[in-house]
């Protein structure tokens, strides 16, 4: 005997199609039940749709206006980050090198 899966293919609705179904359930011209049995959804994936839309919402309403704050991909910040940490390194030297010359000149006076 063999054993006939009766698995439903998982659907991946684009932001789109969500936002439409969200607004559809929202306005209340349609029953629900309705629209979820027509998208092929659960009731929980709708309540996980209204959570991604208030989540959404509250992100941007929370936002300031402004300028945005850019943000840097993890590589080319780690290059950043080594290329400053090079640099204070040189600045580090170089203050060095400048204390032992002030040294060398009578007791760091360059007003002779």
């Amino acid at each position: 005997m063999s054993v006939v899966e009766n698995k439903k293919k998982r659907r991946f609705l684009s932001p789109e199609k969500k936002y439409q179904i969200f607004l559809e359930t929202q306005s209340g011209n349609t029953p629900v039940g309705e629209i979820l049995r027509r998208e092929g959804i659960y009731s929980t994936d709708l309540a996980r749709i209204r959570n991604q839309v208030k989540e959404g919402a509250l992100d941007r309403l929370s936002s300031r206006p402004g300028a945005k704050q850019k943000s840097v991909p993890g590589g080319e910040y780690e290059a950043l980050k080594r290329d400053l940490e090079e640099k204070e390194r040189a600045l580090a030297e170089q203050a060095v090198e400048l204390a032992i010359l002030r040294k060398k000149t009578n007791g760091g006076s360059w007003d002779r």
